[in-house]
């Protein structure tokens, strides 16, 4: 049974390392699962061994010489059992116990591939360590491997040393009790024993001295690196404990001639109490009797030294600061110096319309968007605009369970369909986002491209595709409009995935995903490819394990295709000096914690990181290409030549590509973890940490335990800056105080350019504005709480938005979803924009923009329309129009309104015309029904219902307006108290 389960397990295990081979091939990076497979074989052997070898040898010496006649004692004749016992299975014990034992060696060692691939291809950074004068790659590439041996070698000879003890004590070449002549051990026990013991505590020597230059990655309180007393007392005490090491090695050795352990106990138990003297006591003497009368003085160079390795590990050396002593004060016309940026303010949230693009453009359950949509640039009317965009991806879950099956799942719905794209900065009368590329097949701006996503973040497990040119199509396209059964089929023409055409092919995938309808079904043929592993941050981990990627893909349509685009991070913990950061903590905000296609960039401790690899998956046949994006970077220099130069260089990303590359988001966050504390670059201030600040929780997120806000991506201008920039950005707040006032604005140019092969200059550029601190500037925590106790009224709204969002909120069919809040530096000041969302209750509802809130100093103001907060906020006339004016039934800047009396001052703008006496007609019946409705949907408190009869009566009553332009008064039927009831306040007028 054993035997056939092993078989088992070895034909499983075959059939996964075929079939990863073949899709390694088919990606065209075979040499990097070659190249990784040598590596741990070839490490775990030698490991292996290696353990084993010295493990035996260690069994083997000690019976090999032991005595002829074991010694006659009571403890002797007590050990005779065992030998007795021992005896009949000596050698397979022999050959068991080191074979076991370097199997878990080899393991373990095999887990090192990494370090040891680093070592062999190790670059210089040229940059020189200030303590010990040596350049850092010798810290980030050799430390790291030399230490690794250090400890195989401790371990191997302490279970060497281990084996040799039990045998000689079994076998009699030790005794605990008495001895000959006071002798407790042999003569070839002593000399094999002082040997052992002699080679650990050489390698323990070693190990002291490289800890000397591990200390320049200690974490204390306030820094990562040597401190004074790192320096004065714990480096010399390693040297001394090394040199003490030797010479207790060499009295080891010694034994062979003297014949007794007294001097090697006494040199060793002088090990110890040096070890706990000058290891121990000593630095900790230094530290309080020299040191803490004097720390900020005696710590202040090393406090330099590790900013200045923080800022270069980093990569913040070049952040521009600027004194920014911002305005409080509204006034008209305000804006107007920032007449450019105003209109790109993005008012839809793309972690919240995830609902709406999947009511209005979901088309069939079958189709979904992820929980949080992305946000690019595009090109359109010629205007480049920031852009919500997410790709349509197949939904399994959506399938009736009648339906679902082992051919429908695996051959039929195989793929997802377009992607669908929003202007950031509109959105129409009703709420929703204004699409300027949707539908099935893809209508808009976006051009022609191959719509058919094969590899997204939702793609089944897998899919078998493809089939001979004279069979009729299987897969599932997309449906056709109009017809609630009608579907187009469509076979896949790809080069992605696997060829199946052999027998043996599909019984590994059978084998591999244990379904036997691989090898059965008519749906596989000698055409069928094998699309897996399908996820673009998997594809792109597998092809590139040496890298950390970014949580968060996001889509690109590119050259007529849909391209996923994932950042790849090289990352270290060894650089000297610089702080350490938990990656996995500080890269967690609202948007990670709350989306499930936005992911943990993965856990561990790290004081360097670069951007060092930009990579993109095809979505229609999975290709992946790697391009280096930090070509500088030593890391991705190492592993480059480590991998065969799988990296593509720079100059061979197209200017299209180009234009959709950005700033990533992970990166930013370590950036801004780490500028929290290091944006104090002197010494002493540092030392006193009063102006540390901290990134603020997301006020927007309800609940304890808030996650910090996320950084978001805006169009704007910093000061320095001649014209809006698309940036990440983020705010601070003072660390550890209870007042919750912003200190602090940082903006990095996520800009890449469109030009092929380079990358725009100023890209990367971080820019801070620092508040001063006898300025009172609300922080995004201070300003949500203004705006839910707000009693600032609307000229657009019958009530205050205190009240606006209570009765909402109240009201059993809605809830109010608060959107990102977003802060830019204009005016001389900083402004808040934050919109709100309304969400009916029920299955299929999705949430609409109803206003948006903005603030400048303590100036709150609210309307429909960003355009029209901002006026009411600077005092009528912000002096800019923003990107939704108009979008919400009002005019436009340069239309005049209507004043109700024809005069509307113009040609051709409805302020004269005749009147469409059927069209009026129509619109007034359509208001009366409208109205209607409400009043009966109100009367049963059906809030979803009274909310869209109101939607009808808005556009009734905007077609009877464009019908009669001269104007007019309407009457409707009713009760006229209902104008009156709260419920009917929550709606726009």
């Amino acid at each position: 049974m054993l035997i056939v389960l092993a078989l088992l397990s070895l034909l499983g295990w075959g059939a996964t390392l075929w079939t990863d081979l073949l899709w390694f091939q088919a990606l065209g990076f075979r040499e990097v699962l070659v190249t990784r497979l040598l590596t741990q074989v070839g490490l775990f052997v030698l490991a292996a061994v290696v353990t084993a070898g010295v493990v035996w040898s260690g069994l083997w010496l000690g019976w090999r010489h032991r005595p002829i006649y074991a010694p006659s004692t009571p403890e002797q004749a007590a050990l005779d059992r065992y030998r007795s016992a021992l005896d009949p299975v000596r050698r397979l014990v022999f050959i068991a116990v080191p074979a076991v034992l370097g199997l878990f060696a080899g393991t373990a060692a095999a887990a090192q591939w990494q370090t040891v691939l680093l070592f062999i291809h190790r670059q210089p950074f040229g940059e020189v360590d200030p303590e010990f004068g040596m350049d850092v790659g010798f810290f980030v590439f050799s430390l790291p491997f030399w230490q690794m041996a250090i400890s195989f070698a401790t371990l191997v000879l302490g279970l060497s040393l281990i084996g040799a003890l039990l045998t000689h004590y079994i076998y009699g070449g030790i005794q605990l009790q008495g001895g000959s002549r006071g002798r407790r051990t042999t003569t070839a026990a002593r000399i094999h024993l002082a040997v052992l013991l002699a080679l650990i505590l050489v390698v323990r020597a070693a190990g002291y001295w490289v800890e000397r230059f591990s200390l320049s990655m200690t974490q204390h309180a306030r820094i990562t690196g040597m401190t004074y007393t790192d320096v004065n007392a714990l480096l010399p005490t390693r040297s001394i404990l090394a040199v003490a090491a030797l010479l207790c090695a060499a009295f080891f050795i010694a034994t062979i001639w003297t014949r007794t352990w007294r001097l090697p106990i006494v040199g060793l138990a002088g090990l110890l109490v040096i070890a706990l003297v000058l290891g121990g006591v000593y630095p900790s003497l230094v530290q309080q009797f020299r040191v803490n009368p004097s720390e900020a003085q005696l710590e202040a160079p090393y406090i330099q030294r590790a900013i200045d390795s923080t800022l270069r590990a980093y990569e913040l050396e070049d952040i521009e600061k600027t004194d920014y002593n911002a305005v409080t004060e509204a006034e008209p016309g305000q804006l107007r110096s920032d007449a450019e940026t105003i209109p790109g303010i993005r008012i839809v949230d793309p972690s919240i319309v995830s609902p709406t693009f999947r009511q209005l453009q979901g088309v069939r359950n079958y189709y979904q968007f992820p929980e949080a949509l992305d946000v690019d640039r595009y090109e359109v009317d010629g205007e480049l605009v920031d852009t919500v965009i997410a790709v349509r991806e197949l939904n399994l879950g959506g399938i009736s369970a009648d339906q679902r099956n082992w051919v429908n799942d695996h051959t039929v719905y195989t793929h997802g369909f377009g992607v669908v794209a929003s202007y950031g900065n509109r959105r129409s009368p009703e709420g929703e986002p204004i699409f300027f590329e949707q539908n099935i097949p893809p209508v808009g701006e976006l051009g022609e491209y191959e719509p058919r996503i094969y590899f997204g973040e939702s793609s089944p497990e897998y899919s078998i595709v493809g089939a001979p040119a004279d069979e009729p199509p299987r897969e599932l396209d997309y449906p056709v409009s109009g017809q609630d059964t009608g579907e187009v089929r469509n076979t896949y023409s790809g080069g992605g995935g696997v060829a199946m055409g052999t027998f043996a092919r599909r019984a590994a995938y059978a084998i591999k995903y244990r379904q036997v309808e691989i090898m059965l079904s008519d749906s596989v043929n000698s055409e069928s490819r094998m699309l897996d592993h399908r996820d673009p941050r998997e594809r792109v981990a597998r092809v590139a394990p040496w890298l950390r990627l970014d949580g968060n893909p996001y889509p690109a349509v590119v050259g007529g295709r849909v391209k996923w685009i994932v950042d790849g991070y090289t990352v270290s913990d060894r650089y000297p000096y610089s702080q350490m950061e938990e990656l996995g903590e500080v890269t967690v905000d609202s948007v990670q914690a709350t989306a499930d296609n936005v992911t943990s960039i993965g856990g561990g401790q790290v004081n360097y990181i670069r951007n060092s690899v930009k990579a993109t998956v095809d979505a229609y046949d999975g290709s992946v290409d790697l391009y280096a994006w930090d070509e500088e970077d030593p890391l991705l220099r190492a592993w480059s030549a480590a991998f065969d130069n799988t990296v593509q260089p720079l100059s061979e990303i197209d200017g299209e590509l180009m234009a959709h590359l950005r700033y990533p988001e992970d990166l930013f966050k370590v950036q801004r973890e780490v500028l929290a504390r290091y944006h104090v670059d002197d010494a002493g201030s540092f030392f006193t940490g009063q102006d540390f600040w901290a990134v603020s929780e997301d006020p927007t997120v309800s609940g304890e335990n808030q996650p910090d806000m996320p950084p978001y991506y805006l169009s704007v201008t910093m000061p320095g800056q001649e014209e809006p920039t698309f940036s990440l950005t983020t705010t601070y707040i003072p660390r550890g105080d209870e007042r919750q006032n912003l200190t602090g604005y940082v903006a990095v140019d996520a800009e890449a350019g469109t030009t092929s092969g380079e990358r725009r200059e100023g890209y990367g550029q971080m820019r801070m504005l620092v508040l001063p601190r006898d300025t009172t500037v609300r922080g995004p925590g201070q300003f949500q709480n203004d705006i839910n106790s707000s009693d600032a009224n609307s000229e657009a709204f019958g009530q205050t938005l205190s009240q606006f969002l209570n009765l909402n909120r109240n009201a059993e069919a809605s809830e109010v979803l608060m959107g990102n809040l977003l802060t830019l530096p204009v005016g001389g000041g900083l402004l808040y924009v934050e919109p709100v969302y309304v969400q009916a209750q029920g299955g299929n509802a999705f949430p609409l923009q109803r206003i948006v809130v903005v603030a400048f100093g303590n100036d709150l103001a609210w309307s429909d329309t960003l355009d029209g907060a901002l006026d009411e906020l600077f005092g009528g006339d912000s002096g800019a129009t923003a990107g939704d004016a108009g979008d919400a039934g009002r005019p436009a800047d340069g239309e005049a309104p209507d004043d109700g009396d024809g005069a509307s001052g113009g040609e051709g703008d409805g302020g004269s015309g005749e009147v469409d006496q059927d069209a009026l007609a129509q619109a007034l019946a359509d208001i009366q029904a409208a109205y209607d409705d409400g009043q009966a949907a109100l009367a049963e408190s059906d809030w979803e219902a009274y909310g869209q009869a109101q939607e009808r009566l808005r556009e009734a009553i905007d077609r009877a307006v464009e019908a009669d332009p001269s104007g007019g008064s309407v009457s409707v039927g009713g009760d006229d108290d209902a104008s009156d009831d709260g419920a009917a306040q929550t709606q726009e007028p």
